[in-house]
């Protein structure tokens, strides 16, 4: 299946002055794509302003009609033969593609790109076992693992002992290190890790090879794609990078990262042995101290160190590092909407636009912000609730369908409903107010009180109030006045008369032209 290029993106970066080249690096994309949706656009006369309001798919719709996902097929060069030609004294992979795409050219079939060629050729060595006839490259790949052996924090007071885990990272080409202390191995560490390692080496590469642990890769088949879990596929992302797994049971495949570890366990693990830390700040500072003296070390096979090969030859060709770091995510899979617009998420509501109430939608929570998304598309985006909150609304207007919106619940408000009920159900509300220390408290049980309403007349939660006030609790609440409706006790006081105010049902209500729209 060949993969859409996201066109819409390209022509936005077009517009704020971005060079083919230019757009080609930053998003990790060919050249050659890059090119086909700027001659594409050029042809048809468009140009960013009109298509800002269209979506990926439809703007690629637009530019390629007709082309669908499975519709590319290159052609596959002799796979064997490139790899008996990279042999032969100042063959390379570049020399190789150009002679393909050539062929390709005189035969009138498809040519790959050389990202796609170099990447496929990849494939094959792994797949085939045979030797890579290509070095290593350098900012071309990092390869990245848990050490095996681990360190301890220990409590100055208990002396308790807390296990360390090691986060090892190592550029193939300097062998340049880095090494990230943590309490555990579990995707967010991991994550964060890889997030620490970038900025330690101030720039990313286009490929990550891992380990087929489960922080990263869900599945990885003898035959198939390999599946990556969504968190650890967008921090890739965010980096411009893409995750190679080894293969299982192959530690060749991350020769390089394989020996650090080794290297790890005799600088770091044993070079602090006789050294007690309380925290994990403390000892992160004294791993890297440790490091940087692995990475001075000189070579015993080859001129300089890790250190003085990475800055000259291998630092200034890393894939600038993006404006901001990765922030940490994780996936809610097949939450629906409910009818009052909005998802549930720990207990708290968070809305998604209308047109999408009684749907699933997933939602990608970060530490501040919770977005709802259907498929590929981002439908909303909310700040979350503090932690601990319930029964708290995170409503953004443009949800919504015109007519009476949704209001947060108050105090006021809640007091406002009971004015409407009577002056028991008033009573009532004030004393619960009145019995909780934070004001907030009182909603949810407040709020059942007055929603009886939807069961009962109001003039029957009126009379159940007056009851319940008459007996020995001094703050009625819902379980005190349910059982008094269910078995009919408020009918023994004199009912009010009817009342031609509307009772408010609370919560969001439709208008007319809604409905009138034939919406469910």
């Amino acid at each position: 299946m060949v993969r859409k290029i996201r066109a819409r993106l390209v022509l936005q970066l077009r517009a704020e002055g971005l060079s083919g080249r230019a757009i080609a690096g930053s998003q990790g994309m060919s050249r050659k794509s890059v090119t086909a949706v700027l001659d594409a656009a050029d042809r048809a006369g468009i140009g960013w302003d009109e298509i800002a309001e269209r979506s990926e798919g439809e703007v690629y719709a637009l530019l390629f009609p007709g082309r669908g996902e499975h519709e590319s097929v290159f052609a596959q060069p002799d796979w064997e033969l490139v790899h008996r030609e990279l042999a032969r004294v100042g063959v390379t992979l570049k020399l190789l593609h150009g002679e393909y795409v050539d062929g390709c050219a005189a035969r009138g079939e498809p040519a790959m790109g050389y990202d796609r060629f170099c990447k496929t050729y990849q494939r094959h060595v792994l797949v085939a076992g045979a030797a890579s006839r290509v070095g290593h490259k350098a900012a071309q790949s990092v390869e990245v693992d848990w050490s095996g052996p681990t360190m301890q924090l220990t409590d100055p007071v208990t002396g308790h002992a807390t296990r360390v885990y090691l986060f090892v990272g190592c550029l193939p080409f300097s062998r340049y290190a880095f090494v990230e202390p943590t309490l555990d191995m579990k995707q967010d560490s991991w994550l964060r890790a890889h997030v620490a390692m970038f900025e330690f080496f101030t720039g990313s590469v286009p490929r990550v090879v891992s380990d087929n642990l489960k922080t990263g890769v869900i599945k990885h088949p003898r035959e198939g794609e390999i599946v990556l879990n969504d968190a650890y596929r967008e921090l890739a992302a965010h980096y411009s990078a893409a995750v190679l797994p080894g293969r299982v049971r192959k530690p060749k495949d991350k020769a390089s990262v394989e020996n650090t570890v080794a290297h790890v366990a005799t600088w770091v693990i044993a070079g602090l042995r006789d050294q007690r830390f309380a925290t994990l700040p403390e000892l992160k500072a004294a791993i890297v101290g440790r490091i940087e003296a692995y990475n001075r070390e000189p070579f015993q096979k080859r001129a300089g160190s890790r250190a003085s090969v990475f800055a000259a030859d291998e630092q200034p060709l890393l894939t600038a590092l993006p404006a901001t770091a990765f922030e940490i995510s994780r996936w809610v899979h097949a939450r629906r909407v409910g009818r009052n617009g909005h998802v549930v998420w720990e207990r708290n509501f968070y809305s998604a636009p209308y047109p999408h109430i009684g749907q699933q939608v997933d939602l990608r929570i970060t530490e501040r912000v919770l977005e709802v998304y259907r498929g590929q598309q981002r439908l909303s985006s909310h700040l979350l609730a503090p932690p601990g909150a319930v029964n708290v609304y995170r409503t953004n207007d443009a949800d919504l369908p015109d007519g009476r919106q949704f209001q947060e619940w108050d105090a006021a408000r809640v007091r406002a409903w009971a004015g409407r009920i009577g002056p028991a159900a008033v009573m009532v509300t004030n004393r619960i107010f009145e019995s909780v220390p934070v004001e907030e408290q009182g909603l949810d049980p407040a709020l059942a009180v007055l929603r009886l309403t939807r069961r009962y007349s109001a003039e029957r939660v009126e009379a159940a109030c007056q009851l319940a006030l008459s007996g020995r609790v001094r703050s009625p609440r819902y379980a005190h006045l349910q059982p008094i409706l269910a078995t009919g006790q408020d009918k023994a006081i004199g009912l009010r008369p009817p009342r031609d105010e509307p009772i408010e049902a609370g919560g969001y209500v439709r208008g007319a032209d809604y409905y009138a729209g034939g919406h469910r």
